[in-house]
């Protein structure tokens, strides 16, 4: 009971740390070092392994298996250490790392970066800029819509990502696992591209995030759906195009929130999008009921700040749960 008091205090507390500080630059990220990690075994397996889409695929499998088992084997040991030195010094590493391991005051930051260039009065190259530090595709041509678009996209699709899978695997598993989750998603944003470089390598990899974010993906877009209803937005649209165009994505996971999102708002998401300097023909998500609009980036971050304290309880209450089988 003491241990289970210690890790409610601790996520909550982690939660309201993000809040008010969100990442700050000068604390160290595990995910930067997770990420060294992910370039240092990617140079090496692929000196190690043949040059041919059979030996890269076996290279990415191996680098799958390694970085996800190597990141909860240290964290998890770590917070044992910790534990038997004293709680206190347990209660303190764990809440940081669970603080490290939730992004959402530093996404709503960030979007509401690209917010400020676009209103009052929209400085269309100072918005892509910003909205660039925080998509994978490409913006120099983006208009007022399309970065428009972009930052509502992301805000939805990295809610999923950033907030409801690190607490799905906070309440399974603490911090150790959120950060073994954050490992798995981090191998996936950095190999996990459809491109001649990666289509094999980073095959493994991509298909362990979709696997780990199919249950907290699909959690976050009901929650989503609740947010929209909490901050005025249309809970029942919200519902009608989850169930419609949620699959209307590459990746299994990512157009659950973002369809959630697009039908509360009653705006199209999605669409074709350059990426490397190649057009990929994506399906949209969601009705064009109305353009989208600066003040969307607004909407949709009072969606996220809804849905991540509702995250937050579902995590506790789960926990709560758990004591009382």
């Amino acid at each position: 009971m003491r241990l289970f008091l210690m890790f409610e205090l601790s996520v909550v507390l982690a939660f309201a740390l993000d809040l008010l500080f969100a990442d700050p630059v000068r604390i160290p990220h595990p995910v930067v070092i997770i990420g060294r990690g992910i370039s240092f075994l990617e140079k090496n397996l692929r000196n190690i392994f043949p040059d041919s889409p059979t030996g890269r695929r076996a290279a990415g499998g191996v680098m799958a298996f390694l970085i996800p088992v190597t990141t909860f084997i240290v964290t998890g040991g770590l917070c044992i250490i910790a534990y038997m030195i004293h709680p206190v010094l347990f209660f303190c590493l764990h809440t940081f790392w669970c603080w490290q391991a939730i992004a959402v005051s530093g996404l709503a930051r960030e979007a509401s970066g690209v917010y400020r260039q676009l209103s009052p009065v929209c400085d269309i190259d100072a918005a892509r800029r910003a909205v660039g530090r925080i998509v994978g595709r490409d913006t120099a041509a983006l208009d007022e819509a399309g970065v428009t678009r972009a930052a509502v996209e992301t805000i939805a699709e990295n809610y999923s990502d950033g907030v409801m899978a690190p607490f799905f695997y906070m309440m399974i598993g603490g911090a150790p696992l959120a950060l073994t989750y954050k490992s798995i998603n981090t191998m996936d944003s950095m190999v996990g591209y459809k491109n001649d470089v990666y289509i094999d390598f980073g095959r493994h990899p991509a298909h362990l995030d979709d696997a780990a974010g199919f249950i907290p993906a699909r959690l976050g877009a009901i929650l989503w759906i609740c947010a929209a209803g909490l901050t005025g937005q249309n809970a029942k649209d919200a519902f009608r195009i989850w169930r419609r165009d949620n699959r209307n994505h590459a990746s299994p996971n990512s157009a659950q929130t973002e369809s959630a999102c697009a039908g509360a708002l009653g705006v199209q998401l999605a669409g074709p999008a350059y990426y490397f300097g190649e057009l990929y023909e994506k399906p949209t998500i969601g009705d064009p009921l109305r353009p989208i609009e600066a003040e969307d980036i607004k909407r949709t971050n009072r969606m996220l700040y809804a849905a991540s304290v509702l995250s937050l309880l579902l995590c506790m209450a789960a926990g709560c749960w758990t004591i009382l089988l």
